[in-house]
């Protein structure tokens, strides 16, 4: 366990990737990745029990068709790789919360420009829906597949599609691989639209956003600054420069919340806002904790307000900064949370994980500091002054360990939860 400490938490607040190694980058980067899918297993089960299965289908469609094409061009220009090829879909998809490295384990062939294939060796989200029977998996791998892999692969060539060669269910039913697709660019086929989904995402603060911006305190020479070249079908994160995977880390987060806005749209058009409220504060707690315990591992933090402080300062609902004032700082025995002035606490509709925090529900993080310290306990407190809101976070030695929230339980069904990664990174 990695001994931390709470003399400047507040510097690390506002440098959230100050100091660390191109090693411990690169490891951030894929557990984002990986936490920004285990989003979908955070919320999915809400929509299933309001909507059932169709309802949440319908909803899953909007979400990705929503948020994908939005982030798929940030993240094409962050590492200046735009262009109509089929490898352009493919270095998108390897940097997509959507295809989280090793947990999608998606092996790429491209051919040419206009062609290339792939196959999943593991789906993550196959293991997770099988148990749940063959209706669900016809959901995910065709219902749901089809209109947003092409809504991904259109933001790269509107002309592109993505077709099945085989997918599940799987017959048998060990088939391996899970999966294969193709890829394909038509130059005679119909140009595919920008989703209406997708406009209306792009119509909020988050996704106004500038591109994040690569820190300079931080080394941009020891890897690369682009993804320019051929794609690289065994990916590695540490060929990427520190300063490049700092800016990475913030453009995942920055998915999250695309993702997160994408998802609540269409229950807002279902329910009304206020139960989109309701949905997203069980959403948003469920992916905090589950976040914030894998974080607390990955960093070695340990069950104290310092471990807490450093889970919280690269925590996805708190980033990225421009976007999310996350302020930390200590006195005495208190560790003190604040959210400042920001575009997140702007959203027009209250739609943003942060504006639910303040406003409504606050469980979210509760359960990112119970996850690291289960004898943690939180208070809204008076804001500190520049803030909007801050929260007080407290050790009681004698208090029993905090029960698990139901939300966070819920989301740990997903076998993302314990995921060990295995390759090098």
């Amino acid at each position: 366990m990695t001994q931390h400490s709470l003399a400047g938490v507040s510097r690390r607040a506002a440098e959230p990737f100050a100091g660390r190694s191109h090693q411990d980058l690169a490891l951030l980067v894929r557990e984002l990745l990986l936490c920004g899918h285990m989003i979908d297993r955070s919320g999915m089960p809400h929509l299933i029990e309001r909507y059932g299965r169709d309802g949440m289908a319908e909803i899953a469609i909007a979400e990705w068709m929503g948020a994908s094409p939005n982030y798929s061009r940030r993240m094409q220009a962050l590492l200046d790789f735009e262009s109509p090829s089929v490898a352009t879909i493919c270095k998108n998809i390897q940097l997509d919360i959507g295809g989280p490295l090793e947990f999608l384990d998606f092996r790429f062939t491209v051919h040419d420009d206009d062609h290339a294939e792939f196959h999943l060796d593991h789906c993550g989200a196959l293991m997770d829906v099988e148990p749940m029977g063959e209706d669900y998996v016809h959901t995910m791998c065709h219902t749901i597949e089809d209109p947003t892999f092409d809504a991904t692969a259109a933001a790269t060539n509107p002309r592109a599609r993505i077709r099945p060669i085989h997918r599940p269910p799987r017959i048998p039913a060990d088939r391996q691989p899970h999966c294969a697709w193709t890829i394909t660019v038509d130059p005679g086929a119909d140009p595919l639209p920008f989703p209406a989904d997708a406009e209306r995402v792009a119509d909020s603060e988050v996704a106004r956003l500038p591109l994040a911006v690569r820190p300079t305190d931080l080394p941009d020479t020891d890897g690369a600054n682009d993804y320019r070249g051929p794609m690289d079908p065994d990916l590695r994160l540490s060929r990427f420069s520190s300063a490049t995977l700092a800016a990475i880390a913030e453009e995942l987060a920055l998915q999250c919340h695309l993702l997160s806005r994408a998802f609540l749209l269409p229950v807002t058009d279902r329910s009304g806002g206020a139960e989109a409220v309701v949905v997203g504060g069980k959403q948003v707690c469920g992916v905090a904790g589950l976040a914030a315990k894998r974080l607390a591992a990955l960093l070695g933090a340990g069950p104290d307000l310092a471990g807490v402080a450093e889970v919280l300062a690269v925590h996805p609902v708190f980033l990225p900064r421009p976007y999310v004032d996350l302020r930390l700082s200590h006195a005495d025995t208190e560790l003190l949370v604040s959210l400042g002035p920001c575009p997140a606490l702007g959203e027009a509709d209250g739609l943003s994980w942060p504006q639910i925090m303040v406003e409504h529900d606050d469980r979210a993080l509760s359960a990112s500091v119970q996850a690291v310290a289960p004898l943690a306990r939180l208070q809204r407190v008076s804001a500190l002054p520049g803030t909007v809101a801050t929260w007080a976070v407290t050790l009681d030695p004698d208090a029993e360990p905090a029960p698990q929230f139901d939300e966070v339980t819920l989301a740990e069904f997903s076998t993302g939860a314990a995921f060990a990664f295995q390759r090098p990174i």
